[in-house]
């Protein structure tokens, strides 16, 4: 371990841990379709949390190395949590578990690192951190659970390109991983797959439009193989015809009804449909301009015929809504080809999987015209004449087509070199469609890809897209920022980024950007802001006014990054006082209020501004000290510690505040703290409390 390193990295993780442990009590946890990834997260981070908490109380700082694994750790924890945080039944189940996956993945193998470096330098740490040993954490880890869908996908889908197919088996498997449990749920996967594949076609990324292809083809086959589970599950003695069943209940129809796609459904059930948002045909995934149903009497009489010849009672429709499918006996499947055995206890679990009741929840869509524009992370272009599906936006990247790393779009670093070149002269043209197609194809490269950003720095790009902040193209200005927060990822880019000159740039992006600019500006000044130096060139350039403007009128993700940003530049002490009079601490205390969301966020950056006099006067002139002591009393591990240490600075500053602290009832939770904080929070909690005596003791002399 070395001395006097940086250590807000470490705080950072710590801050994040926490935020990530918390989401546990989130209602829609439960529901969420990657639940299981976010389980083992908990258990790396309940392994971790102790051991970077004694590290914190400790004297020891990290290595340059051990802080940079830090950052990464801590950056993979965040974007785990938003992930989780952010799921809403509006997008791809499969692209969201995959995404997950690949985040989890990562936290694990960095977690891995971490403990790895912390075991090589065991040595020179206190007795107390190494218990339990870093090899026995090491061990725990490696044993967290892995299994990917990733690659039984990838497998389905090269058995598919092969012509052999997946097993029953294996698309059981995929629609259990992802939480397609009903034939709504996998019909309404192939609308939003569908939409996904148009865009990559709309952009040209021939291989994610590919994959999508398969997948696509994947979901078919899930619903052909659950339309043959309902075929057997009918009871009816002889088979029900394909067209007599409506594509949504896989049941006989009693109300047959036209959409204007051409389709026949169920009424009720294709009015459910509709109730949700979804103007789009189910079985053709054709967008429908409108919702009138035509009665399908040609094929009601004919239902009705066959029902009459083979001595069936239809059902009622209404009620077979509401209603889940009963369990069955044991039944034979098709599956590659072959005739499967399945005993009862596969097919209860097959039942479960894809043979619920069709009442799950659906997904919201809005329909939007061809002069609307689709935001994702491949390009900016105009929408075609056919209506399109507009989906929810993740962070740093617009549409969730994202292709696992075993069959994402690659090449040699030769050919991603002669693609960057090409860019970059585009980057420089004077037609506007030729720079967004480049800065949004940059975007895409840098995205995921280490190799690419270096690649991408070391071609020169990095100017240009300096020069693009300037841009009065809101979609080239937002593109070539995100593209910066990307780059500045490396660790050497950041340095090159800074040089370039390009942090006015980004403060001019701050103040005049819209929404998604703003919040990766804030973002790209914060991942700059890492190196020491750059701190005091991004306070003196006037960055702050603007992050404080966005802390107080952003959204939530705005206001996260501009918090983050602000904390990491307040590290360097003549920011400080500028933070303090940019008007932060209002906004912060404001902040503080648990239905924002930012309670730990805002709470450490108040404790770091409360260690100089204006920082303190803001704090209680402000408000501060009655939700500061709200945050020892119901907070978070991490929230207690920094509200405490804030606490602190105020009581030594003026007797009035300690008084007011007194009153706010601090004591009790503070004696609390000194029992079960973390190690710092304990010593803080002892001190702040040693202070109240000693000031009582001399009131009691005066």
């Amino acid at each position: 371990m070395e001395v006097n390193m940086e250590v807000s990295w470490l705080r950072v993780l710590l801050d994040n841990i926490s935020s990530y442990l918390s989401i546990s009590s989130m209602d829609t946890l439960s529901s969420n379709p990657a639940h299981k990834y976010y389980t083992r997260g908990e258990e790396i981070a309940n392994l971790l949390q102790p051991v970077l908490e004694n590290l914190v109380g400790s004297d020891a700082s990290p290595s340059e190395l051990l802080n940079n694994g830090f950052e990464e750790l801590s950056q993979y924890v965040d974007e785990l949590r938003e992930q989780f945080e952010s799921w809403e039944p509006l997008s791809s189940r499969i692209f969201y578990v995959l995404q997950i996956e690949s985040l989890a993945s990562k936290l694990r193998e960095s977690s891995l690192e971490v403990f790895q470096l912390l075991k090589h330098c065991e040595q020179h740490l206190p007795a107390d951190l190494v218990s339990p040993s870093f090899e026995d954490c090491i061990e725990l880890v490696k044993l967290v659970g892995r299994d990917e869908v990733s690659y039984t996908i990838d497998l389905a889908l090269t058995d598919q390109k092969e012509g052999n197919g997946p097993t029953s088996e294996v698309l059981v498997k995929i629609a259990e991983s992802v939480g397609l449990r009903s034939n709504q749920e996998i019909l309404i996967e192939g609308v939003v797959l569908a939409s996904l594949k148009e865009n990559a076609e709309l952009t040209e990324n021939n291989t994610e439009a590919e994959f999508i292809e398969g997948l696509i083809s994947l979901i078919t086959q899930m619903h052909d193989y659950l339309t043959n589970i309902k075929q057997s599950q009918l009871g009816c003695s002889v088979p029900v015809p394909h067209d007599f069943r409506c594509p949504l209940s896989l049941e006989l129809m009693t109300d047959p009804v036209i959409v204007t796609s051409g389709q026949t459904y169920e009424r009720s059930f294709i009015e459910k449909w509709f109730d949700m948002g979804l103007m789009v045909c189910p079985k053709t995934r054709q967008p429908l301009t409108q919702t009138s149903l035509t009665p399908n009497f040609i094929v009601k009489a004919f239902i009705a015929n066959w029902c009459e010849s083979n001595n069936v009672n239809l059902l009622d429709p209404l009620e077979l809504i509401q209603s889940k499918i009963g369990s069955s006996s044991p039944m034979k499947i098709a599956g590659n080809g072959r005739t499967e055995s399945l005993d009862a206890t596969k097919c209860e679990k097959l039942r479960q999987v894809l043979s619920r009741s069709v009442s799950a929840p659906g997904i919201v869509c809005e329909v939007v015209s061809k002069t609307e524009r689709i935001i994702n992370d491949a390009a900016d272009t105009s929408v075609s004449s056919k209506t399109v599906w507009r989906l929810p936006s993740g962070r740093h990247f617009h549409h969730q087509g994202i292709i696992p790393a075993t069959i994402r779009e690659t090449g040699s670093s030769s050919s991603i070199e002669a693609e960057v070149k090409k860019l970059i002269e585009d980057l420089k043209s004077s037609s506007l469609d030729a720079q967004r197609e480049a800065t949004a194809r940059v975007r895409i490269l840098s995205r995921n890809s280490t190799d690419n950003r270096i690649v991408i720095a070391r071609c020169g790009a990095i100017n240009s897209l300096v020069d693009l902040l300037y841009s009065t193209d809101e979609r080239i200005q937002a593109d070539a920022v995100t593209c910066l927060l990307n780059l500045s990822i490396n660790d050497n880019n950041k340095s090159v980024i800074a040089d370039s000159g390009a942090i006015e740039p980004l403060i001019h992006v701050l103040k005049t950007g819209n929404l998604e600019a703003k919040e990766n500006s804030a973002a790209t000044l914060f991942s700059l802001s890492v190196i020491e130096e750059n701190k005091t060139k991004i306070g003196e350039a006037g960055a702050i006014e603007p992050l404080v403007d966005l802390l107080g009128n952003g959204s939530l993700r705005g206001k996260k990054d501009a918090a983050t940003a602000l904390f990491n530049l307040s590290i360097h002490h003549e920011n400080k006082a500028k933070v303090i009079e940019a008007g932060a601490v209002r906004y912060l205390v404001e902040l503080m209020d648990p239905a924002a969301g930012m309670v730990e966020k805002a709470v450490v950056v108040l404790a770091n501004l409360a260690t100089v006099k204006e920082g303190k006067i803001a704090i209680g002139e402000e408000g501060g000290i009655p939700v500061l002591v709200e945050v020892v009393e119901l907070g978070s591990a991490r929230g207690k510690e920094n509200a405490t240490a804030a606490l602190l600075q105020l009581s030594m500053h003026s007797p009035r505040f300690c008084n007011s602290i007194i009153r706010e009832g601090a004591i009790p939770p503070l004696v609390a703290l000194t029992k079960s904080g973390t190690a710092r929070a304990k010593e803080k909690a002892h001190n702040l409390l040693k202070y109240f005596k000693s000031q009582k003791q001399g009131q009691r002399r005066g």
